[in-house]
């Protein structure tokens, strides 16, 4: 229990069908290994104290005196631990039969949820035995306790109040109205859905999807636990599939017929991080009851995985549609300021860096879907006091294979009179040695782009838009960047990406040496031969400040948070000192340079993250960083 994670499991004991002795059991050996793995809530399947398949053993008066008599030997088990368990039962009430779970804590029944949709379609009879939820709460008597009972119900952690559990039984999930809707725009972060379905063919798939999107809906956390083998296989067979899902994303799933519990952290404060940028969750509903609850604070490490390339999908065919969309967008985001100003000519500066790289392959896609020619693209490159032969070669070689016009201007001679004008001294290598670089190479692309009647096409990327790693009223300014909300580890990917798909070998190989070049703004002169400047020296890893970035913008993380996720994300990359380096490098920069995102040029929005002022961050420029210390 830090930085908002709740270990969880989803559990399927090897029962009997209706021996309840035998299966309480069963369920309170897997409650004493989730406390053992130091879990915080587990979730059972349905009806797993007697099994779904019991039939019409159900109405038998000894049969349900036995399933009190079993389920209060797993309420006494529990006396003096905090876990939550989720026990799925046949729970009668004024003759009438619910399939209901009980939530249980430290020796107590804290309430009962019955199913509120009762299903007899296809293989279910279901309204034989249960009855529906009642439409209100009731407090019912059980096991000398009196508990609540109904369905809109939320129980709510002292200790982490984001962490609030609601419990979803089964078929209501596949509902056309689902509860779980009800109790996430009631408050609730964790769903617990004790469900009985059938093993079918071609149906595992489709259940898992259906969890995911509805998790993603909802911005909830699933634990979702179905029956297993020890089921009647008089006419169906079931597989004991389990699934924790979070945000749209599985974070742990069962191997089917096999394992008999799955243990991993959801994470309820990004939950509620994410919900605040949602006006839907307005937290004003009055129907559910809240009881409340008490855990005990543990440290553990997580177990989950932690993504350190969140901009990246990991898995192939995702990263390659994820950078096939991105460049579509760029792509059509251009074309429509193109056809909007009737303008047929563009200018970049080419540096043979991977930004530039990007906004020509966007610039020259654009161009083709509009059917003009690629010879209205004006690729500049103006070497000056760092030009690596390297990046030179590769600017050059770049127009060349895209076919593009290719203009090369030196600037030194103008910024050494730029110097003489200001009485400068060119020894001294600081901000006016290499912002006046960077200011007369934007001079040189405005009034180029004023001379063939065109725009300015943007190379920034997102993550120097972070950093502000950008000169202002240099490589700051454009009439348009492409590259505006794409950052740095998703461009070394899209180029990757387009180069692998290259018939044309010259480009694919000037693409590839591109991707592999060292960052740098080359700006002060190489010593013997070297580079002086590798950005990722100075400010840290790009992978370490995208990390952060997506995780401040996205979800709000605090500092601690950010840093603790980043030591599980790189463990095996980077010192914990240097990670937690960049990210005091990251939030200084990211507050101090807000003035320069304060008045960005026109760019597509590609991602859930942007810093555009007009949509994505409204931040003052003077806001201090010391609110997160």
């Amino acid at each position: 229990m830090k930085n908002g994670f709740v270990r969880v499991a989803a559990a399927t004991p090897d029962i009997r069908v209706g021996d309840v002795l035998y299966n309480s059991a069963k369920i309170r050996d897997l409650i004493r290994t989730a406390i053992e793995q130091q879990v915080k809530l587990v979730v059972f399947p349905e009806m797993t104290l007697s099994g779904y398949t019991v039939g019409d053993i159900v109405f038998q008066s000894a049969f349900q005196i036995n399933c009190l008599k079993s389920l209060k030997s797993i309420v006494e088990s529990t006396k003096g631990k905090d876990i939550l368990a989720v026990i799925g039962f046949p729970f009668i009430h004024n003759g009438s039969c619910y399939s209901a779970a009980a939530v249980i804590q430290n020796g107590s029944i804290l309430a009962v949820i019955p199913k509120s949709v009762i299903s007899d379609s296809g293989v279910f009879s279901e309204s034989r035995y249960f009855k529906p939820a009642p439409e209100d709460i009731k407090n019912v008597e059980i096991l000398g306790q009196i508990v609540p009972f109904g369905s809109d119900i939320m129980l709510q952690c002292r200790e982490m109040p984001s962490f609030k559990l609601s419990v979803e039984i089964s078929g209501d999930l596949y509902s056309l109205y689902q509860p779980s809707q009800r109790h996430a725009l009631a408050g609730a972060t964790v769903i617990a859905t004790p469900a009985a379905l059938p093993h079918l063919a071609g149906k595992t798939e489709p259940r898992k999807d259906y969890i995911k999107v509805q998790s993603d809906r909802t911005v909830t956390a699933y634990i979702y636990s179905e029956a297993g083998p020890g089921e009647s296989s008089t006419d169906l067979v079931f597989s004991g599939m389990k699934v924790i899902a979070e945000k749209g994303r599985i974070l742990k799933e069962s191997e089917l017929y096999k394992d008999n519990i799955v243990i991993t952290e959801i994470d309820v404060d990004r939950i509620e991080n994410e919900r605040l940028k949602n006006s839907v969750f307005s937290y004003d509903d009055d129907d559910h009851m809240i009881i409340t609850f008490d855990l005990d604070h543990t440290d553990y490490d997580i177990s989950r995985p932690v993504d350190p390339m969140p901009f990246v999908p990991s898995e192939p065919d995702m990263r390659e549609q994820r950078c096939a969309e991105v460049l579509s967008i760029q792509k059509y985001g251009l074309i429509k300021r193109l056809k909007h100003t009737h303008i047929k000519n563009a200018v970049l500066g080419i540096s043979g860096g991977i930004d530039s790289t990007l906004a020509l392959i966007v610039t020259v896609l654009a161009f083709d879907e509009l059917g003009i020619s690629r010879k209205h693209i004006s690729a500049v490159t103006m070497p000056c006091f760092g030009t690596s032969e390297r990046t030179h070669d590769n600017a050059v070689d770049l127009a060349d294979a895209f076919g593009v016009s290719l203009t090369e201007i030196n600037i030194k001679a103008s910024v050494e009179q730029h110097f003489s004008d200001i009485s400068f001294d060119s020894s001294v290598h600081n901000s006016v040695y290499e912002n006046s670089q960077a200011r007369e190479r934007t001079q040189v692309l405005m009034d180029l782009a004023n001379k063939v009647n065109g725009i300015v096409i943007g190379t920034g990327d997102l993550s120097e838009l972070a950093l502000g790693w950008a000169t202002y009223n240099g490589d700051h300014m454009s009439m348009y960047g492409v590259n505006a909300s794409v950052p740095k580890t998703l461009i070394r990917a899209i180029v990757t990406d387009f180069a692998l798909k290259q018939s044309d070998e010259k480009l694919k190989k000037v693409l590839i040496d591109v991707v592999d070049t060292p960052v740098s703004p080359e700006l002060l002169p190489p010593k013997d031969g070297e580079l002086q400047q590798m950005t990722e020296d100075i400010l840290g890893p790009y992978e370490l400040h995208d990390f952060f970035l997506y995780n401040y913008i996205r979800y709000g993380f605090s500092g601690e948070k950010a840093v603790y996720l980043a030591s599980h994300a790189f463990k095996d990359t980077y010192s914990d000192e240097l990670i937690k380096k960049t990210y005091d490098i990251f939030i200084r920069r990211f507050f101090t340079q807000q003035f320069k995102r304060s008045c960005l040029p026109d760019g597509p929005k590609t991602g859930t993250v942007g810093l555009s002022p007009r949509g994505d961050l409204r931040m003052p420029s003077d806001a201090s960083s010391n609110i997160l210390d």
